[in-house]
């Protein structure tokens, strides 16, 4: 028999029954109510009809080491997206990045492999019958697909401490996790493409202030395509290189006052100081011992690679504690500034 408070069943046995305020006791049987309580719609029947452990498979149309390079930063950063412990927050906190974890079985079809672990997760939202404590772990792999496309594929296990039942999840967690990494990549493609016009513009700009109005810039930098030159027969010859001897004469507008130098000077001198000036402005070398090239712009990013001192690096963005650069072989990261000096 059963406090006032409620009561239960189970199925092929009988139960006394106490209704609250009434002195009537009845005594019926489970598996009647059983049968009743079927008839009834509720909400574990929609339940039901979620897809269990499917987990996500997507393909990304960007090379394999940008997108790896994402998702190594989302499985380091400490959050499990699109789940939460046992009425608490929005989403789980507290993961942290492993190499490995026996919640899942070893990965042998290639490509590279992440995992993200929170230890201790109390019941889990958005897994199959979950229930008390145990360890949440996510998996992703990332597998290139040609050198412009990468497979992504993440799973998502619920693993109960004392019982070691396996729990699938429904897809949230999948589906936030991959929201989460779509969202980083787009700010990084975002980030390239106005870097790459910013620096245009700069170069642009510099350009002209070494050189003039346009009319200057393309008569020192290419030869004119229908600049000529008078031979001792008045007949006209196609010009030379802008680097070759010519008469100031043959400049198509001779508008500034280096046009009026001779040409043996101008070019070299102004190509000179034009490619010093750039140096300058987009060049930096690593100061000693090396530095981390870091995958974003803060301390506890990962690292992507150590450069040795004395290395150039390009700079593509600039913010007031870290330098966005780009390396020889064609890798992106971050630098602080303090770690860089100016080329000599």
């Amino acid at each position: 028999m059963i406090g006032d408070k409620g009561f239960r069943i189970s199925k092929g046995q009988s139960r006394w029954v106490v209704f609250r305020g009434a002195d009537l006791y009845l005594r019926v049987s489970a598996a009647l109510l059983l049968l009743t309580a079927v008839a009834i719609p509720s909400h574990a029947g929609k339940k039901d009809v979620l897809q269990y452990g499917a987990g996500l498979i997507v393909n990304v149309p960007l090379p394999e080491p940008e997108v790896a390079q994402v998702v190594e930063d989302v499985a380091q950063n400490t959050i499990i997206r699109g789940t939460k412990e046992y009425n608490k927050d929005e989403y789980i906190t507290g993961a942290a990045a492993a190499t490995s974890t026996p919640v899942f079985r070893a990965w042998t079809e290639g490509g590279k492999v992440f995992y993200k672990v929170r230890k201790q997760a109390l019941d889990p939202r958005n897994f199959k019958d979950s229930g008390d404590v145990g360890t949440l772990a996510v998996r992703y792999v990332v597998q290139p697909q040609g050198d412009k496309n990468t497979v992504l594929r993440i799973d998502a296990l619920f693993v109960e401490d004392f019982r070691r039942s396996v729990h699938l999840s429904n897809g949230s967690v999948e589906s936030s996790e991959y929201k989460d990494i779509q969202d980083r990549l787009q700010a990084v493609e975002l980030m390239k493409k106005e870097t790459a016009e910013a620096l245009e513009a700069k170069q642009q700009q510099l350009a002209k202030q070494n050189f003039g109005l346009g009319s200057d810039t393309v008569v020192l930098s290419t030869p004119p395509p229908t600049a000529k030159s008078e031979n001792t027969n008045g007949a006209g010859t196609t010009g030379q290189v802008a680097s070759a001897p010519a008469a100031p004469s043959s400049l198509a507008s001779p508008t500034s006052a280096m046009a009026q130098q001779s040409a043996d000077e101008l070019p070299a001198e102004s190509l000179e100081q034009h490619v010093a000036e750039l140096r300058r402005q987009v060049e930096r070398l690593i100061k000693k011992p090396g530095a981390p090239l870091k995958s974003a712009p803060f301390h506890t990013a990962s690292t992507l690679k150590s450069l040795e001192p004395g290395l150039e690096v390009l700079i593509l963005i600039s913010t007031p504690y870290w330098y966005g650069v780009e390396t020889h072989d064609g890798q992106h990261g971050w630098i602080r500034r303090d770690q860089l000096e100016q080329v000599p």
